[in-house]
């Protein structure tokens, strides 16, 4: 009888479609790490923000703090660069996202090609013990 094991199935298919799954995967992990690095910095401008309107005496309410808030993030252009990136780091994860599910839609209808050929061959075989071959 011919089976095949779960774990058979790389060798099967391709070890290639397994590392580029592989690949593609690290690559999703290693732009959320990136991200994570950007929000943090992110994080740290939004806080230095913050603190100096909610230091200055010369603002008398929540709008003029909120306002001043937005000049210091405005003029900082390290903080404008963090979030130029991102932008781009969620393009590029939502990408690699992309790209992971191909390949893993791959890999799923390479097993369901393996399963059919399979099952083809053990119905040939019992075919051919029903006519006596």
């Amino acid at each position: 009888m011919l089976t095949m094991q779960l774990n058979h199935y790389p060798a099967a298919l391709g070890a290639a479609l397994v590392e580029d799954i592989a690949q593609a995967a690290r690559r999703v992990n290693e732009i959320d790490s990136q991200l994570m690095a950007v929000q943090r910095q992110i994080n740290r401008f939004e806080g230095h923000a913050d603190r100096t309107a909610a230091f200055d005496i010369d603002l008398k309410n929540d709008a003029q703090r909120r306002a001043r808030r937005f000049e210091v993030l405005l003029v900082n252009q390290e903080y404008q660069s963090s979030m130029d990136t991102l932008v781009q780091l969620n393009t590029e994860k939502a990408n690699a996202v992309t790209h992971l599910e191909y390949l893993r839609n791959q890999f799923s209808v390479a097993k369901l090609q393996a399963r059919l050929t399979i099952a083809q061959q053990l119905t040939d075989f019992e075919s051919r013990e029903l006519v006596g071959l």
